[in-house]
């Protein structure tokens, strides 16, 4: 087993979307990902659906057969965004805010529809922004190292630690 790289990980649960499935390929050490459609269409012997499909998809499609005969021992399946919960470290990052007037202008930026956005456009005024994102960072690493340790997934820590 290769190890697998944290900032690949990392990219992977960022970029996470419903359209594509991301696995670690524990033979390489690679994150690879496919789109979900393409693995449905295999699973349903949709051939119709994997005709006239580009180079690039063809070498999609032999991951993602690779990945449908795979019996768990060589991919293993990627946390998904909803599994970080940002919502939460949002509200942890508050609680590091010492300035009571300063929490309180975030703890509302957070409250109903459009909360991502008016958190960072309110911590972007007062000026915490970059304190933000490497709180993020710092907790998105660490989530990731739980994971890659509670699935037996080895991995290498190539994060430079941000410039303060």
């Amino acid at each position: 087993m290769k190890p697998t790289k944290l900032s690949e990980l990392i990219n992977a649960l960022e970029f996470d979307s419903e359209e594509q499935v991301n696995r670690v390929d524990l033979q390489n050490g690679c994150v690879v990902t496919v789109e979900e459609s393409l693995l449905s269409a295999l699973e349903e012997g949709n051939d119709e659906a994997l005709h006239d499909l580009l180079d690039w998809q063809k070498e999609e499609i032999e991951i993602a057969r690779r990945i449908l005969e795979d019996a768990g021992e060589r991919f293993v399946p990627l946390p998904d965004k909803f599994d970080f919960h940002e919502y939460r470290y949002m509200e942890r990052f508050i609680r590091t805010v010492e300035n009571a007037e300063i929490a309180e202008q975030l703890w509302r930026a957070i409250k109903g529809k459009g909360a991502f956005r008016y958190f960072k456009d309110t911590a972007s005024r007062l000026g915490l922004l970059e304190r933000w994102y490497q709180y993020r960072d710092d907790a998105m690493k660490e989530f990731v190292i739980e994971w890659a340790e509670a699935h037996n997934v080895p991995y290498e820590n190539d994060i430079k630690a941000r410039k303060q």
